[in-house]
């Protein structure tokens, strides 16, 4: 039986776009019909790097592209502080929206966005892939049945070289970048542990150093969540070499540990112990996953507007409490 077919366009064509772009152009009738970058040479790269046609239509204005093109579905992965006007004019265009990390960068963004979702009926999923990932899914189910009990304590840390990577480029920009690290990759860790503990912050103490530019560089967040599970997360700017990142969670009868991509379980008499793949829940792509919850193959949404608006939340806080030097109750209304 044929596929539905989907035409997409992409809104911004940069490094990050063209790994959605090959896998969106894999699937099965499903076809890349417009691009939009105001850069004429990421237009061009983004085609020779995804195996375009050269007669592809490519615009440097947005809404052109939706009004001329009419795609089914859009790919944004733009400047963080852009990301709230482009999803809106694609959902007002009539499109399902899969946008990259943050959703936006305002709490009052994320709860328009919410409600443009609702009135339209469109998908809209957000790039935070780690809720497909193997390891992660199996922390979340490992959490949320209780077999080990309650979360006790949760460490989280990442490192990049992101404040020498990004000197002079839009993400240290305070309006393009929406915010610092914190806001960029840090906000994958921030994601990731609210969607593994299912949990809803109530309290967060942070201190923020921005170095000497203008966005935040380092963070030392302190959260208590409503279920009294404490948690520690470490966001490192200024790091050398590629992403790093650990993650533990202790609960009553264990604890996980996540390192470098290896899962190590702990029961309550013994050693850690590597998770076999085979224990794990199979790892999905988040973009084939978007394109099947256009087509309803896919019922739930993995990574839906909620999970934006909880990150930004957070995040949110995390920044008044810097500012204020205290800690701060998280506004989750």
């Amino acid at each position: 039986m044929s596929k539905q077919k989907l035409n997409f366009a992409f809104i911004g064509c940069g490094g990050n776009a063209r790994g959605h772009g090959r896998s969106v152009s894999g699937v099965e009738d499903v076809e890349i019909i417009a691009l939009a970058d105001p850069s004429e040479s990421s237009l061009e790269a983004f085609k020779e790097n995804v195996g375009l046609d050269d007669s592809i239509p490519t615009y440097a204005d947005h809404v052109e592209m939706l009004s001329a093109a009419k795609p089914d579905a859009v790919v944004i992965s733009s400047p963080h502080g852009l990301h709230f006007q482009h999803i809106m004019d694609a959902l007002d265009a009539g499109c399902h929206v899969h946008t990259e990390k943050p959703m936006v960068c305002t709490v009052d963004h994320a709860k328009q966005v919410m409600t443009k979702v609702e009135d339209t009926g469109l998908h809209l999923m957000i790039g935070y892939q780690r809720h497909l990932s193997s390891t992660y899914q199996y922390c979340r189910n490992v959490v949320q049945s209780g077999e080990l009990g309650r979360v006790n304590f949760v460490a989280a840390h990442q490192s990049q070289n992101w404040y020498r990577n990004q000197q002079g480029k839009w993400r240290q920009d305070p309006f393009l970048g929406g915010g610092g690290q914190l806001n960029d990759s840090g906000s994958h860790l921030i994601d990731i542990l609210l969607w593994v503990l299912e949990a809803s912050p109530d309290t967060v103490f942070a201190m923020i150093d921005n170095l000497d530019i203008e966005v935040d560089v380092l963070t030392a967040m302190s959260i208590k969540f409503d279920t009294g599970a404490l948690c520690n997360i470490s966001i490192v700017g200024h790091a050398y070499g590629g992403v790093r990142e650990a993650f533990s969670i202790w609960l009553e009868e264990g604890a996980l540990h996540l390192r470098e991509g290896k899962l190590l379980r702990q029961e309550q008499s013994g050693n850690p112990e590597p998770v076999d793949e085979s224990e794990m829940p199979a790892s999905g792509n988040k973009d084939v996953a978007f394109i099947q919850l256009i087509r309803g193959e896919r019922t739930e949404n993995p990574i839906g507007v909620e999970n934006g608006l909880r990150v930004i939340q957070l995040t949110e806080a995390a920044w008044q409490s810097a500012e204020l030097g205290r800690a701060v109750k998280v506004d989750l209304s």
